[in-house]
């Protein structure tokens, strides 16, 4: 994609999809059923529903707005830096979440093909979420065309998997519909929504579109098309294995169910690929932190580096934030699911920000269209509950922090070099067309000039 208009229909929806897929699916069905039993799949549907308006309002920002940097670039045309750094904190705050998570979900999939336990799994972990954060010291990173194809190949056993287990374990587990309660549904959704980011994701590649006004959209009705087919068929297959039981690999159960215990040991080799990937996305929010230090929203200290293709300085940050949250899951401090649901809430105040911007910057049915997704997306964050304060608490440190670093910085300005005493400011603000008279002129000589 190094040129200007080499993408098409079918690749765009490809990269839809393989942004959307990912190692959630390893855990996160299961984590709804578990939460909603068969009533998760009205979760799944309703997010269905707030796709469609979503993946469109995203189109139509890439299309008219084609600017890089994504969703905080949207947000900083809408509300301005403060907002921006808001934004930040909140994918900061998602990475900081989201990368043990993610780590610990493979090292229970090692673990479980090893028939080992929660050491195994611990030490796992450890070592993916290390070895991540080394390579990417060295420069190395996973390239974009590897994890795509790691996605595609998740779609493959997904869908093969989901038409071998539905004959046989469809009709399983439907009754009773909602053993925990209608309430229980808008936390499956909340837990769901972590397969449903990435819509905004390829709305900054609009202008490699060959024509994006027609070929975005087509695309986006493409993915979406694929999208519903296949996390239907997963929602179905997964009530009817996984539901009313409290398995750490449910994908693997699933597969076993037409493949025994050969698809279970490739779908644990297959979690430990797709974990690893993911995590690098995860890493390469060093570069958003280095992105944010250069800005001034963060400590300058960590853009000591920015110049590298991948900070190093950030990735320190990254490691010692990340290492004692996998720690604290270990000890029983925090559980895989409070940090799915933790991500989810933090992603969702991303959505809520970058459509209320959307509401301001778009015109037309496309702006009706991002107002009902915004006031949708507003009532599935209710079911954050006492999650949202990670968000709030991450949102609220980054604005302050770019508002302390930006005084600093202009105290810093205000001093003058040769006494380190205060100084004044002076804005220029044009010629001045009166000649500025030193101190203590005489009238007489005023009054001849």
């Amino acid at each position: 994609m190094g040129e200007r208009g080499t993408l098409g229909v079918v690749r765009g929806a490809a990269l839809y999809v393989g942004a959307l897929i990912g190692p959630g699916v390893l855990l996160v069905p299961a984590l709804a059923a578990q939460a909603a039993g068969a009533a998760s799949i009205v979760a799944w549907a309703a997010l269905l529903v707030v796709s469609a308006p979503l993946a469109v309002v995203f189109a139509a920002l890439g299309v008219r707005h084609p600017v890089a940097g994504g969703v905080s670039a949207y947000v900083r045309e809408g509300f301005g830096e403060d907002a921006a750094a808001l934004t930040g904190g909140w994918f900061i705050a998602a990475v900081f979440c989201g990368a043990p998570a993610v780590a610990l979900i493979g090292g229970y999939y090692v673990a479980d093909l090893t028939g080992s336990g929660t050491p195994v799994a611990a030490t796992v972990g450890l070592l993916m979420f290390g070895t991540v954060l080394a390579t990417n010291a060295f420069g190395l990173r996973i390239s974009s065309g590897f994890q795509l194809v790691l996605a595609s190949v998740l779609v493959a056993v997904l869908a093969l998997a989901v038409s071998v287990a539905l004959p046989s374990r469809a009709a399983d587990n439907w009754h009773p519909f909602a053993p925990h309660g209608w309430w229980a549904v808008g936390t499956a959704a909340n837990i769901l929504v972590w397969l449903f980011v990435g819509w905004e994701a390829v709305a900054q590649l609009a202008g490699d579109f060959r024509r994006p006004d027609v070929d975005l959209p087509r695309a986006v009705a493409l993915a979406f098309g694929v999208v519903t087919v296949l996390y239907m068929g997963l929602a179905v297959a997964t009530i009817g294995v996984s539901s009313g039981t409290d398995s750490r690999v449910p994908l693997a159960d699933l597969v076993s169910v037409g493949f025994g215990r050969v698809g279970r040991d490739a779908t644990a080799v297959l979690a430990v690929a797709l974990t690893m990937g993911t995590m690098n996305v995860y890493i390469g929010g060093s570069k958003l932190i280095a992105s944010l230090a250069t800005e001034g929203a963060l400590p300058r200290t960590l853009a000591g580096d920015a110049q590298r293709s991948i900070p190093r300085r950030p990735l320190v940050l990254i490691g010692l934030v990340g290492l004692p949250m996998l720690a604290a899951l270990l000890a029983g401090f925090a559980s895989t699911g409070a940090l799915v649901r933790s991500t989810s809430a933090c992603f969702i105040a991303v959505y809520v920000l970058a459509l209320a911007s959307g509401v301001r910057i778009l015109d037309g049915r496309v702006r009706v269209l991002a107002l009902v997704t915004l006031v949708l997306t507003v009532i599935l964050a209710v079911f954050s509950a006492w999650y949202l304060l990670v968000p709030a608490i991450a949102g609220t440190a980054a604005v302050a922090l770019r508002r302390g670093l930006r005084v600093a910085d202009d105290d810093a300005v205000a001093v003058q070099p040769h006494d380190g005493g205060p100084g004044d400011f002076v804005v220029l603000t044009g010629l001045d067309p009166e000649p500025v008279e030193p101190a203590g002129t005489p009238d007489a000589e005023r009054h001849n000039r």
